[in-house]
């Protein structure tokens, strides 16, 4: 059974408008969301490569400190 009772005209209007408001501004928000995940996935991979180089450093500072510990213990075999 149809409802016969008239909507008014400016409320049919109010509610198209604010469905083309929301479907108009779909793509942006899209956007704005990837510009966020890809920042900061960017974010991410610079903190990745720096904890990698400390990682480095450290072992590098530990090589080095061996290989001076070594040749200093050259002289004492002799």
């Amino acid at each position: 059974m149809a409802d016969t009772t008239p909507v008014n005209s400016q409320i049919t209007d109010a509610v198209t408008q604010t469905n083309v408001k929301v479907v108009a501004e779909a793509p942006a928000q899209a956007i704005a969301a990837l510009y966020q995940v890809a920042s900061h996935s960017a974010g991410l991979s610079l903190q990745n490569a720096v904890h990698s180089q400390q990682a480095l450093n450290q072992v590098s500072t530990a090589v080095v400190s061996k290989a001076v510990q070594q040749i200093m213990a050259i002289g004492d075999k002799s």
